[in-house]
């Protein structure tokens, strides 16, 4: 069985510190097999915000992580940074590779930044990098469920949101469905949604779902939406891989998160299954 936790949009230079800790207490109780920090690490990208997502970042459970980069977490203010090397603080905060891949025994994850320095909030995403990430997936190995991990979104849950729907979304869609994806992370809006990108994309989504996440920690929330975290677990049952998704909301009196609702990730309708 593998356990990923994905945590989106913490924001650090807004986070709420017990927020913070509930975030820990759930991590380390869940004993996840990959965290994905799917985007807006910080809140303007400043050093002491990324040094101080490091110290937290220090204090999960020691397992593989999967970040890609947000459009916060690039310099705002900074245009000469911006231009000339925007992702330095991100790299040097969490490697090199913007557009990583990880591999568990049951799940193959790949990044792919969106995240466009002179629009600076709207993403897109070019189709060189739809096409690297198609034959990434293509490449994975059989019987895995394949994931990719981008910031701006494919899909939204609000009308008003439309616009933060990543540039070229229906291409990628399209040819990541073809290339065998089962799902999409994301984030950047702070609204959660699970559902299949079929409702949006038709049937050239195939079964692929998009699952966004809202803020983790940050104090950024919208919409009366709680701060909420996204957990999938890939078992076997019945002979099959059972690939499940959970969405856990900050519960402020009991000062933890708290699974509000369980989603069974299928290329059938939105089947919930606990809320």
């Amino acid at each position: 069985m593998s356990v990923i936790l994905q945590i989106s949009d913490t924001h650090f230079g807004t986070e709420q510190a017990a927020v913070m800790e509930a975030l820990l207490a759930c991590a380390w109780q869940l004993q996840p097999d990959l965290i994905v920090l799917s985007g807006d690490v910080t809140q303007r990208a400043r050093p002491e915000e990324f040094a101080a997502a490091a110290a937290f970042l220090a204090r999960l459970p020691p397992v593989p992580l999967l970040p890609v980069p947000g459009n916060h977490d690039i310099p705002l203010f900074d245009v000469l940074t911006r231009l000339r090397d925007p992702f330095r603080l991100f790299r040097d905060s969490f490697g090199a590779q913007l557009e990583a891949s990880r591999s568990l025994p049951d799940v193959f994850v790949t990044g792919v930044n969106s995240v466009q320095p002179w629009r600076h909030k709207r993403g897109a995403l070019s189709l060189e990098q739809v096409d690297a990430v198609a034959e990434r997936l293509r490449r994975a190995g059989p019987g895995l469920m394949r994931i990719v991990v981008v910031h701006h979104p494919p899909d939204v849950h609000d009308a008003g949101d439309i616009g933060d729907i990543v540039g070229g979304a229906a291409q990628a869609v399209r040819a990541w469905a073809r290339a065998g994806a089962d799902l999409v992370l994301s984030g950047h809006v702070h609204v959660p949604l699970c559902r299949p990108l079929a409702l949006r994309y038709g049937t050239d989504a195939g079964a692929c779902w998009v699952a966004v996440a809202g803020t983790a920690i940050s104090s950024r929330v919208r919409g009366g939406h709680p701060n909420s975290v996204n957990v999938i677990r890939v078992d076997p049952f019945a002979g099959q891989a059972r690939r499940v998704l959970e969405q856990r909301d900050f519960d402020p009196a009991r000062q933890a998160f708290r699974v509000v609702a369980t989603r069974a990730l299928s290329g059938e309708a939105l089947a919930v299954m606990g809320r």
